[in-house]
C-alpha cells in the first residue's frame, strides 16, 4: 500500500520534501483554519458585546474553564500526535493504530469529566468571581451549554491531531474553516433570534458554538475514515492499552498543565481587575480574544512542524529538525512583530469593535500597548517550547510555562495591584515574558545538547 502511496520514496512526505516548502505546506493550511478560528472568538465575543458590558463580562469571566477544556483536548492531541508521527518515522504501523484508537478513548473520558461540571458547577464557579447577579446569570448559561456539548470540542480535536499526525493539514483546515463560518453565522441568528429562531441572548452564543464544534467533529471524521489510510481505525474488541497511555501522557500531561496553567492564571488576574473594577476584567477579556489573531497563526504553525520533527526524530534526520526549528522560530517571531505594531498603532480601533464605553477605552488602550510588549518574546518561546513537546521532552515546556504565569506573572501583577494603578499592573506580562525567554533559550540548549545533537549530520535536507 505504501508504494502506492509514494512509489519513489517509499516514505511519508515529512521524511523527504524540501523543509521550507514541507513546512510552509502544513502550517499554512493550519494557520489559516487557526485564523478562522480567532476570528470566530472575536465575532462571538462582538455580537455578545451588543448585549452590555455585563454580558461581556460574563464570557470574559468563562474563559478559564472553556480553556481547560482546550488545554486537555490539545494537551492529549499534542502527546498523540508526537506518538503517532514518530511511530510513523519508525515504519511502526501498529503503534501508529494503537495511538489513534486510545487517543479516541482518552478523548471520550475528558468529555464526560465536563460533562459532569456543567450540570453541578457551572454556577459556582461564577459566584466565585462575583456577586453581581446578571453576570453570574449569563455566564452561568453560557458556561453550562459549552460543558455540556463539549463532545464536539473533543471529537474535533482529536480528529484533527490524527489528520495532522500523518501529514494531512489541508483536511484540518477544512474541518476548522467550516465549523467556524457555521459558527460565525449562526451567532447573530441565535444570540438576537433572527429567521425565526428564539432570541437565546448569551446561551445562543454558546449553542452557537458548540454548533460548530459538531459539524467540525462530523468532517474530521469523515476525512479521517476516507482519506488517512496510514490510520486503521478498528474499535470492535477495543481494549485501552496502558503503555501506549503512558506514552502519549508522557508528553501530552505536561502540555496539558501547561496549558492548565494558563486558566488559574486567568482566573487570578481577573480577581485582581475585579478589585479594580468590571470593566478591567472585559478589557481583559477583549485582549484575549484579540491577541488569538496573532498567536492563533503562530500555533498552526506550531501544529504544522511538530509532526516533522518528531517525524525526522524517529527517522533520525537531524539536519531536517534544525532546519525544521530555525525557520519556524523565524516565522513566528515575524509573524508577533506585525501583532505588536497592530496593538501599538491601533488600539482603538481594536476596541471599538467591542462596543467600548469610554471609560473601556480609558483602560483598554494603554492596556493593549503594555501588555502587547510580550509579543516581541513570545514568538520564540512557542516555537521552543513545542520542539521540546515533539521531542517527547514536554516537562521543560511545563516548568518554563509555570515559571512565567504563576512564579512570575501572578505574583508581580498582585504585587503592582497594591500600588492602586491598573496600569501599572498590565506590566506584568511583559516581564514575565522576559523570563521566559531566557529560561526557554538555556533549556534549548541543553535539548540540543542531548537529544538533537547525538543524532550527527545526516546531509539530509
Amino acid at each position: 500500500m505504501s508504494e502506492v502511496r509514494q512509489p519513489e520514496h517509499k516514505e511519508n512526505k515529512m521524511g523527504y520534501m524540501p523543509v521550507n516548502r514541507l513546512l510552509i505546506s502544513m502550517a499554512l493550511p493550519m494557520m489559516v483554519a487557526m485564523l478562522v478560528q480567532a476570528l470566530y472568538n472575536v465575532v462571538d465575543s462582538v455580537f455578545v458585546s451588543r448585549l452590555g458590558e455585563d454580558a461581556l463580562t460574563a464570557v470574559s469571566l468563562a474563559f478559564p474553564i472553556q480553556n481547560l477544556m482546550i488545554a486537555i483536548s490539545t494537551g492529549t492531541g499534542v502527546g498523540i500526535n508526537a506518538l503517532l508521527s514518530k511511530s510513523l518515522g519508525e515504519k511502526n504501523f501498529e503503534q501508529v493504530n494503537k495511538a489513534a484508537a486510545n487517543g479516541i478513548f482518552l478523548a471520550v473520558l475528558s468529555y464526560l469529566l465536563f460533562l459532569v461540571f456543567g450540570f453541578v458547577g457551572a454556577r459556582a464557579f461564577f459566584l466565585s468571581q462575583t456577586d453581581i447577579g446578571s453576570i453570574v446569570d449569563y455566564g452561568t448559561d453560557y458556561l453550562s451549554i459549552c460543558t455540556i456539548f463539549s463532545f464536539g470540542l473533543f471529537g474535533e480535536i482529536v480528529f484533527e491531531r490524527l489528520l495532522q499526525s500523518t501529514g494531512k493539514t489541508f483536511y484540518t483546515m477544512i474541518t476548522q474553516g467550516v465549523g467556524a463560518v457555521f459558527n460565525i453565522v449562526m451567532d447573530p441568528i441565535l444570540i438576537f433570534g433572527l429567521l425565526g429562531f428564539p432570541k437565546m441572548g448569551v446561551a445562543g452564543a454558546a449553542a452557537a458554538t458548540v454548533a460548530g464544534q459538531m459539524v467540525a467533529m462530523l468532517l474530521g471524521i469523515y476525512f479521517n475514515l476516507k482519506n488517512n489510510h496510514e490510520i486503521t481505525f478498528k474499535f470492535k474488541g477495543f481494549r485501552p492499552d496502558a503503555s501506549t497511555i503512558k506514552r502519549i501522557y508522557a508528553v501530552g500531561v505536561p502540555s496539558i498543565v501547561m496549558a492548565s496553567i494558563s486558566s488559574v492564571m486567568t482566573f487570578g488576574v481577573n480577581k485582581i481587575l475585579m478589585s479594580f473594577t468590571s470593566t478591567a476584567t472585559a478589557v481583559f477579556g477583549v485582549y484575549f480574544k484579540l491577541q488569538s489573531f496573532i498567536f492563533m497563526p503562530v500555533f498552526g504553525l506550531n501544529n504544522g512542524m511538530v509532526p516533522i520533527i518528531s517525524y525526522n526524530y524517529g527517522a533520525r534526520h537531524r539536519d531536517r529538525m534544525v532546519h525544521t526549528i530555525k525557520l519556524s522560530i523565524f516565522y513566528a517571531v515575524c509573524i508577533m512583530l506585525v501583532g505588536f505594531a497592530i496593538f501599538q498603532i491601533v488600539p482603538q480601533v481594536l476596541l471599538g469593535f467591542f462596543n467600548a464605553s469610554q471609560d473601556m477605552l480609558v483602560i483598554g488602550v494603554p492596556a493593549l500597548r503594555i501588555i502587547s510588549l510580550s509579543f516581541l518574546f513570545a514568538g520564540f518561546c512557542i516555537i521552543v517550547g513545542s520542539v521540546f513537546q515533539a521531542l517527547g521532552n514536554g516537562v521543560l515546556s511545563l516548568i518554563v510555562s509555570v515559571a512565567r504565569q504563576l512564579v512570575v506573572l501572578l505574583p508581580v501583577a498582585f504585587l503592582m495591584s497594591l500600588t492602586g494603578n491598573l496600569d501599572v499592573v498590565w506590566f506584568s506580562f511583559p516581564i514575565s515574558e522576559i523570563a521566559s525567554v531566557v529560561l526557554s533559550a538555556l533549556f534549548m540548549r541543553h535539548t540540543y545538547k542531548k537529544i538533537i545533537a547525538p543524532l550527527g549530520h545526516d546531509g539530509v535536507k
